[in-house]
């Protein structure tokens, strides 16, 4: 099962170390870091794209320093910090439970600011109801404690940050410009939709007043509507929940009188990939369904052994004073360097015959928060002539990832299985990009227009014509 992450504690601020426990002792920290560098070594899928002389410089120099830390908050930044230059959505450290409590996000006493990743910009999509005046919507910040602020992100911000795609680290970090925690101060210049400019300063502090504005736009897992009298629209929101599944087969009966259809997965962060194919199933015409080609890493002692003995020039034609082939010598070779893979046995699955097809004019909506499990429904459908694709590229990220045991409760993800389309394309670190790429405006935005659900309705219009 794969789930997505949502909490990605990163900031950069003075802070009152007090707040935080300080429990972890300097052995302890020192195991914590060499388990994970261990880990990352043995077990990371992508260990072949990873410069591995800067991985162990960081390492040795963590060594020096990572005891230092002033507290378990500190070191664990610097863990993330040490994961996030993997450059893995699915290859990430996460804090103890008893540090998180202590984070603040969009609070600071009178004020309360939540933003969003527009046009790569942080701006202003809500603020406390008092506000809404004083802070606009579709307000830009444009600088953070004297820095531009994409200054601010490029050095405070997105070292610590896991993502596969640089734009999902952009996204990432514009959501949590703001992690801090209670006295953490910020002087802020914003930039209003109507050009005036305004500086804020900013305190984390409890915000006491409750109303926010606009008010909270909540969705549950499952959506589902009419656009119009023949095209439906199914919003899967998440692959986390089997109940998902449940309800998408409630509404089997409705969707059998559309004759076309919208499928939003704009913001499905993942969950199960089984849930994903058990709805995606009847999107797919023909009896077969073809899944992602799964490969992971082939460790074996003794092959890496021999690889050890071989330099890059014997690859080109063979170590041939041991008798081996250019083949048998590449392989060892890439073992000795931790680089052989197992690939997984590949063969389509067999949909069921009492499985009603719905084989109509279709569109995938698609975003950059499209990942993990939703990003294999995708693999699922790819190639289907009655689906296209519209909206944004995707997170760029999915795989298995181990769990491992850190000090004082925190713990590691370390993304094992690499994954491809059935044909061997890459999407990981890429994205799969839309057929018809739509993205949404900080103009979009104040007219409370959906460019990409638009865009959708407007073809399948021409196509059921």
């Amino acid at each position: 099962m794969r789930k997505s992450f949502a909490l990605f504690l990163i900031f950069f601020s003075i802070s009152l170390f007090a707040q935080f426990p300080n429990t972890i002792t300097p052995t302890e920290k020192l195991y914590g870091l060499s388990k994970f560098w261990q880990e990352v070594n043995y077990n990371f899928v992508y260990l072949d794209k990873v410069d591995a002389v800067e991985w162990d410089k960081q390492y040795k120099q963590l060594l020096g320093t990572i005891t230092q830390t002033p507290n378990d908050y500190e070191y664990y930044r610097q863990l993330q910090k040490f994961g996030a230059s993997l450059n893995d959505g699915h290859t990430l450290v996460i804090m103890p439970d008893d540090v998180v409590p202590n984070l603040m996000f969009d609070m600071f006493g009178d004020y309360r600011i939540f933003l969003q990743s527009i046009e790569s910009k942080p701006i202003i999509i809500g603020s406390n109801l008092s506000k809404k005046d004083e802070l606009p919507l579709g307000s830009e910040i444009i600088e953070v404690n004297g820095l531009p602020v994409q200054q601010y992100i490029d050095e405070k911000l997105a070292p610590y940050i896991e993502a596969s795609t640089p734009y999902v680290r952009q996204n990432k970090s514009i959501s949590n410009l703001f992690m801090g925690m209670e006295g953490d101060s910020y002087v802020i210049k914003i930039k209003k939709p109507n050009g005036k400019l305004a500086t804020l300063n900013l305190t984390h502090k409890k915000t006491t007043e409750q109303e926010v504005y606009p008010g909270p736009n909540t969705t549950g897992i499952f959506e589902f509507k009419w656009l119009d009298k023949n095209i439906a629209y199914v919003g899967l929101n998440t692959f986390n929940d089997a109940v998902i599944v449940k309800q998408f087969l409630e509404k089997l009966p409705e969707l059998n009188k559309a004759k076309a259809l919208v499928i939003d997965i704009r913001y499905n962060g993942g969950g199960s990939s089984s849930n994903a194919k058990k709805i995606v199933q009847y999107f797919i015409d023909g009896n077969l369904i073809y899944g992602a080609k799964n490969s992971s890493r082939l460790h074996i002692p003794t092959d890496k052994a021999l690889g050890s003995f071989l330099k890059p020039e014997d690859t080109i034609e063979g170590k041939k004073a041991w008798g081996l082939t250019r083949q048998e010598t590449i392989d060892l070779y890439r073992a000795g360097k931790g680089n052989k893979f197992h690939e997984y046995e590949y063969a389509p699955d067999t949909i069921s015959s009492d499985i009603k097809k719905i084989i109509i004019p279709t569109v995938i909506l698609t975003g950059n928060a499209t990942a993990s499990s939703a990003e294999d429904f995708l693999v699922y459908a790819d190639g289907q002539k009655h689906i296209k694709r519209i909206g944004e590229s995707t997170n760029g990220s999915t795989g298995q990832p181990l769990l491992v045991d850190l000090p004082n409760g925190g713990s590691a993800w370390i993304c094992t299985k690499k994954v491809t389309f059935r044909d061997g394309r890459e999407f990981i670190g890429i994205g799969i990009k839309p057929d018809i790429e739509v993205k949404r405006t900080v103009s979009d935005f104040l007219k409370k227009k959906d460019p990409a659900l638009e865009k959708a309705v407007q073809v399948l219009k021409t196509e059921i014509k």
